[in-house]
């Protein structure tokens, strides 16, 4: 009787012809006649599935797009007591069904944006006391809330929710497991942890798994700090050169379009959210309102310097006369800095600018150990969503 039962399960799955739905979900059969193949009854208690989830890759970690890829092997187990049989009237230990012959899970992940089914056409194996084994391997691009207060050496934790819609938790149950099968590590991102759960007070059964991503940070570091801090050290050292010297305000201005090139190649590179955005967004706008100010003060005091030396040339003092009749005869004289006064004393914007070099040198290190300590300390809670309130097959809040 059993062995009739199986051959004519095995007939029914050879004449069904369904399709794997590349999408969100691993459907079951739709086609005339897959409404009979039911969930098998455990009395009053749900049906128990157990899932290991092997993680053999996460790829393509993209955190403009908010979208981590990855590659997962879903292995199913359940009991089917309708399937068992007789060990002595049919000595074989196990069989294997075509997936859509029997009930299977279909499932279905919340965040993704593609699911791509490695096999089109899973095999079941059936034993003889009806344990049903199944396995799922597929690739997937889902959704993820990066946590990028701190990037680049940001820390996210990325779900892929797994949910039988067809079903619901007084029928099936699951008990789900994960194991970290990733061997490269030469990546920007790794997964240095992995959980599963099973939310709790659902109205359709569920897993989650929960991929904990690092970033290494290196690419980060080499492509955008270490150029804005040389630029920023650059601009102190340009505060070394003399006021008077007219290529002091060409290196500032140099610098400062450099800058503005690499900020707005910068605003590209790094994400931006609603909240919690990265803390190098600001770090980085700090540095360009740091080099600004610079730059706007060698322009100014450049000039009242200049100013200052003209109208001294304009209207010299009767010293001055005289020694300029007495060496109006000599040679032409090399450029001497324009002074106010005679000797060695500084004129008032050139002392103005020895004053502001050194204020500005000290802003510049304190501004370092305040991002420091910043960087060490800061927290940020980003907003719940929108549909924090009545998740995707949970009960709603009151």
């Amino acid at each position: 009787m059993a062995l009739q039962l199986l051959l004519r399960l095995t007939f029914l799955g050879l004449s069904i012809t369904s399709s794997l739905v590349h999408g969100e979900g691993f459907q079951g059969p739709e086609a005339e006649g897959s409404e009979s193949i039911q969930i098998p009854n455990n009395g009053s208690a749900p049906l128990l599935v157990d899932v290991k989830v092997f993680v053999s890759n996460v790829f393509n970690v993209d955190i403009l797009r908010y979208t981590v890829s990855s590659m997962l092997l879903l292995k199913l187990s359940w009991l089917d007591t309708r399937l068992a049989w007789n060990n002595s009237a049919q000595p074989q230990h196990a069989v294997t069904l075509p997936w859509d012959s029997l009930w299977t899970p279909r499932l279905t992940i919340l965040e993704a944006l593609w699911v791509d089914w490695r096999d089109q056409s899973p095999q079941a194996r059936v034993d003889q006391d009806g344990h049903v084994k199944l396995n799922l391997a597929l690739t997937t691009e889902t959704n993820c809330d990066f946590e990028l207060l701190h990037f680049p050496r940001d820390q996210s934790n990325c779900s892929l929710s797994f949910y039988a819609l067809s079903n619901t938790v007084m029928e099936l149950e699951f008990q789900a497991h994960a194991v970290n099968e990733i061997v490269s590590v030469k990546r920007e991102y790794v997964v240095y942890d992995l959980k599963t759960q099973v939310p709790p007070q659902q109205v359709v059964p569920c897993f989650k798994v929960t991929l904990s991503l690092k970033n290494t940070a290196l690419k980060s570091i080499i492509a955008l700090l270490v150029p804005a801090e040389a630029l920023l050290l650059a601009d102190v050292c340009g505060g070394l050169l003399p006021l008077w010297a007219i290529e002091r305000i060409a290196y500032k201005v140099t610098l400062l379009l450099s800058y503005l090139v690499f900020h707005s190649s910068l605003v590209e590179a790094l994400p931006s959210s609603s909240s919690c955005n990265p803390l190098l967004i600001y770090f980085f706008t700090i540095l360009l309102l740091l080099l600004f100010l610079s730059t706007v003060e060698t322009v100014l005091l450049a000039g009242l310097l200049a100013k200052g030396s003209l109208g001294a040339k304009s209207s010299p003092s009767p010293a001055l006369r005289g020694e300029h009749r007495e060496h109006g005869n000599s040679g032409p004289h090399p450029e001497e800095p324009p002074r106010g006064v005679k000797g060695s004393q500084r004129s008032w914007p050139e002392t103005a600018d020895r004053i502001f070099f050194l204020v500005y040198v000290a802003g510049v290190l304190c501004c370092q150990f305040i991002f420091a300590g910043i960087w060490m300390w800061a927290a940020c809670k980003s907003d719940p969503a929108p549909g924090e309130a009545a998740p995707h097959g949970r009960r709603p809040r009151s």
